[in-house]
């Protein structure tokens, strides 16, 4: 049973098999990103794991990982196996025999599926609270699947909600697992400027530097499911060539490159891929008092519809604004549809809004409150072009971008802070 060698109730883990390295690297992610000194602490870990092997993989000088051994494994396996990895590695590793002798984490790995009721969730987390430093967080795995699960993981939403980093699909594992990240007090914003940005598996790569969206998957998926039906009802037709030749077309509109984040800390990055339309200076009492910097960008059907995050900080609102679907280049679009999310950042607040246009209908974003975020890191998409607005602090802001620039968001340079 998953944490039998702790002081708090069980979940049993039974229905469920093993974390594939996908799967492991989502869960070790938040320990993987840090890049200052950071303690991970491991429950559960066996020693032929692909969660140990990717929390030794993410170790930096200074860091320090502590296991505890689960059911499928001993603390003398443990011990074997990371002494065989080399000193450097056993410097920076330690095994605990149990998980009493553990000191709190910056960062706490359940090393197998968490499984039961929510109430069996809910004591397992309440019981991890005296190993949770300050704005630690949690990464815990459960069964995608419907079932008993589904209450438990709906729990772990709940109970994140206020600081919660959120949760990653991992489609490519057996079973499929849902990932959540979850952060019980408050984090520190100055700690986003010494993060990578997070890896998430809602991208399947294509190639080394280019990846799809799980949205331009799903929807390459529904165009072939359309032709396959098609050619079943009407095997003499070649209509089902539509939309099979459609589902590469449709797929590229979700491409999600790699990108190089500039390293001046003084950089603002561009939100998105598009055009400069306008910058100027104006006031939006959403956002709060004072008067803000404005660099707004639209994006064609052909550019990359990802949305990326122009600043380090933590994200402290999101909500959507009413309106209609004006062309996004028009000073209608003002009024479209519109989702702001707000960053609490070392230079003030920060707004970044995602508009609606004229053919975008759909907004995705996926970095709850209480998230901390890198400068360059996803932040969603906008299906099919439209607008990304970012808001600076007008007295600590210089734009380096004009009406008419093209930008290539996370690599381009739209503004530097004084």
């Amino acid at each position: 049973m998953l944490l039998s060698m702790t002081p708090f109730p069980t979940v049993s883990t039974a229905p469920v098999t093993g974390v594939g390295p996908r799967a492991a690297r989502s869960l070790t992610a938040e320990f993987a990103r840090h890049n200052e000194a950071t303690t991970a602490l491991v429950i559960g870990a066996d020693h032929s794991s692909a969660v140990v092997a990717a929390a030794v993989e993410a170790l930096l000088p200074g860091d320090t990982l502590i296991l505890v051994a689960g059911e499928r494994s001993t603390a003398e396996l443990l011990r074997d196996h990371i002494t065989g990895l080399g000193s450097w590695i056993a410097d920076r590793v330690r095994i605990v025999d149990s998980l009493a002798e553990a000191e709190p984490a910056d960062v706490v790995v359940l090393g197998e599926p968490l499984t039961g009721t929510a109430e069996e969730a809910r004591a397992v987390l309440d019981g991890l609270s005296k190993y949770l430093t300050d704005g630690a967080v949690v990464s815990v795995a459960t069964p995608a699947t419907p079932g008993r699960t589904g209450g438990a993981a709906a729990e772990l939403f709940r109970q994140s909600a206020l600081f919660g980093v959120g949760s990653d699909l991992v489609v490519r594992n057996q079973p499929p697992l849902r990932i959540h990240k979850l952060r019980f007090s408050r984090a520190d914003t100055a700690k986003a400027a010494t993060l990578a940005p997070a890896y998430r598996p809602s991208s399947v790569p294509v190639t080394r530097s280019m990846h799809i969206d799980s949205n331009g998957v799903a929807a390459a998926g529904i165009a072939l499911g359309l032709a396959a039906l098609a050619r079943s009802a009407r095997p003499a037709s070649k209509l089902w060539l539509l939309p099979a030749l459609a589902a590469a077309p449709v797929a590229a509109f979700f491409r999600d490159p790699e990108r190089d984040t500039p390293t001046d800390p003084r950089a603002v990055v561009a939100a998105s891929d598009g055009k400069v339309l306008s910058v100027e200076r104006l006031t939006d009492e959403r956002l709060g008092e004072g008067e803000f910097l404005r660099v707004a960008v639209f994006l064609s059907v052909l550019d990359v519809h990802v949305n990326r995050v122009p600043v380090a900080g933590r994200v402290t609102d999101y909500f959507v604004i009413d309106g209609g679907y004006a062309n996004a280049m028009t000073a209608a679009a003002e009024h479209n549809v519109a989702a702001y999310t707000v960053l609490d950042t070392d230079h003030g607040t920060v707004g970044v809004v995602q508009r609606t246009g004229l053919i975008a209908r759909r907004i995705v974003q996926r970095t709850p409150v209480g998230t901390l975020v890198a400068r360059g890191e996803r932040m969603g998409l906008i299906r099919f072009g439209s607008r990304t607005d970012v808001y600076l602090p007008a007295d600590r802001a210089d734009a380096t971008v004009t009406v008419g620039d093209r930008v290539i968001g996370a690599s381009s340079v739209i503004a530097r802070w004084r």
